[in-house]
């Protein structure tokens, strides 16, 4: 069952954040875009790979008034600890939030039960709580946090211009589409 146009299930747990604990629930995730990046697990190989490129697109999101979260099933300690001892994780200025009850990789639909841990999944929310985009990769996948400036782009002009869609590899400032009678068959 696919969770575009779904709002977040409700949730509460606690993230590493800059030297401190912090609770967070659903509702953190509303009033602004929110990126959500669930990884496997912390003191791994590829994630963090992945977790450093989001570092280095934070405020890049930020500035285009987007929040970033990741998620793994292990525990806010756990990111504490990976934070202190890693060069690569200790760049992170983004929550790394704990899910060691599974229920926040359990509500996104990524968690791998037999393991116990999260797919690698990144969730692009709008400010409605409302999830716009999802990406699902194997473990021995990395992603490209690059991609997710220009997908939350064309996920702000969409939302902020209705009757209007973004082909594929839109940038900003090009055409859009404005779907009609008129372009089927025509592109």
């Amino acid at each position: 069952m696919s969770l575009i146009g779904k709002e977040v299930l409700p949730f509460k747990a606690t993230a590493y954040k800059n030297g401190q604990f912090i609770d967070l629930t659903e509702a953190n995730f509303k009033g602004q875009w929110s990126v959500v990046c669930f990884y496997p697990a912390d003191f791994t190989f590829v994630c963090p790979t992945e977790l450093e490129d989001l570092q280095n697109q934070y405020e890049t999101l930020k500035a285009l008034g987007t929040e970033v979260y990741s998620v793994s099933t292990d525990t806010h300690f756990t990111h504490k600890a990976w934070h202190d001892s890693s060069a690569t994780i200790g760049k992170i200025t983004y929550a790394m939030i704990g899910d060691p009850t599974h229920t926040i990789s359990r509500n996104f639909d990524v968690l791998i039960e037999e393991d116990g841990l999260a797919d690698r999944g990144t969730f692009i929310i709008d400010p409605d709580g409302v999830i716009q985009s999802v990406e699902i990769s194997a473990g021995g996948i990395g992603r490209d946090a690059s991609i997710l400036v220009s997908k939350i782009k064309a996920a702000q002009y969409v939302r902020n211009n209705p009757g209007e869609v973004c082909p594929a590899k839109w940038q900003e400032g090009a055409a859009t589409l404005k779907p009609s009678l008129d372009l089927v068959g025509k592109i």
